[in-house]
């Protein structure tokens, strides 16, 4: 009864930093807009000033609702990799999932030079884009889980998950050197990753097949739990282990390739946020750690989204600097922990 009501009091203060996140997150940027002023357009009044109704709906807004669909999507996937292969250093980036998705992006956008012209104009859309990332994420996921068959050793499935993000960056290598100036540049912009400068029209994409993702994630709650004690445990208590890995990895492979293909490759959060909610909540449940991890990582990319934001500055850092500077000293702290052992 009290862990329950700790975790009420837990996931209160989460909704309500989140809300709070959101509104600094809008207000924030190279014109600075008054939090109350923030609140009142987003309810349907007006600021006083109509150039920052503008900048709040056609810019901020649209920005502050990727960065809650792209931590939502990472952080889920990464519990669902951490607990599929029972692995705390398990995560869409580290196992070469990002990569494959971003391996599939350098194709269609350095590729598609050498596509006939009606197909090289569908993969360049949005659509063929994220089917694009999916594929090679799928693709990925599936090759890691081939050598996880043949090779128990998690520290071996790891450096396989290194090895293929080289391989994949030396095909991309290969493709830049055939590529144009202008490619180059449009695949440049999109590495270093970026949350604005989407229409709604593609945010809508995203929001989609990130809800799916999510749906699909959660009919996997109640497996979850029984496969960290292992897959014949799992099959012991009649859980169809087939059925939950395919499901796992369809989810994982639309959240990562989708993110990834909009957002560019977001390194640490898939990481670092499941252990964040693990701390938080000290429970192995995923009830309890799905809608954890779910609420930390909107929150956490909401907080890196408002650092890339320069006071006063019309300049705006990559996402995936910050991530990167604030995820490498979480996982190092987490590592530390690990020797004493408090790491799970």
């Amino acid at each position: 009864m009290q862990n329950r009501k700790r975790n009420i009091a837990i996931f209160t203060t989460l909704g309500i930093a989140l809300v709070f996140l959101f509104l600094v997150n809008i207000s924030m940027g190279a014109v600075n807009i008054p939090v109350g002023e923030v609140f009142d357009t987003l309810t349907g009044g007006n600021a006083s000033k109509p150039a920052w109704d503008y900048i709040i709906l056609s810019y901020r807004l649209p920005k502050a609702v990727t960065a809650l669909l792209v931590g939502m999507g990472l952080s889920v996937s990464g519990l669902l990799m951490q607990t599929l292969f029972r692995n705390p250093l398990a995560g869409p980036d580290v196992l070469g999932l990002t990569s494959g998705a971003s391996l599939g992006v350098a194709f269609v956008i350095l590729g598609a030079g050498f596509l006939p012209g009606a197909l090289a104009g569908f993969f360049l859309s949005p659509y063929g884009i994220v089917l694009a990332a999916i594929a090679g994420c799928f693709l990925a996921l599936l090759a890691i889980l081939v050598v996880a068959q043949r090779l128990r050793d998690t520290m071996a499935i790891l450096i396989i998950g290194l090895m293929f993000s080289s391989f994949t960056g030396a095909i991309v290598g290969v493709l830049t050197y055939f590529s144009t100036a202008e490619q180059l540049q449009k695949y440049t912009f999109w590495a270093l990753g970026s949350l604005g400068n989407l229409p709604w029209s593609t945010i809508i994409v995203l929001g989609v097949v990130v809800l799916s993702g999510l749906i699909l994630s959660a009919f996997c709650i109640k497996p979850l739990d029984a496969l960290l004690l292992g897959e014949r445990y799992a099959k012991s208590l009649g859980i169809n282990f087939k059925k939950t890995r395919f499901i796992i990895i369809l989810s994982t492979s639309l959240l990562t390739g989708c993110i990834t293909a909009f957002a560019g490759p977001i390194a640490f959060i898939g990481l670092v946020v499941p252990h964040i909610a693990k701390l938080a909540f000290r429970t192995s449940s995923h009830f309890t750690l799905f809608w954890a991890t779910l609420l930390s990582g909107a929150i956490i990319l909401l907080i890196c989204d408002t650092f890339t934001q320069l006071p006063g500055s019309e300049f705006v850092l990559p996402i995936n600097a910050i991530t990167s500077i604030v995820g490498a000293p979480i996982v190092i702290w987490l590592l530390m922990r690990k020797q004493k052992g408090v790491f799970s």
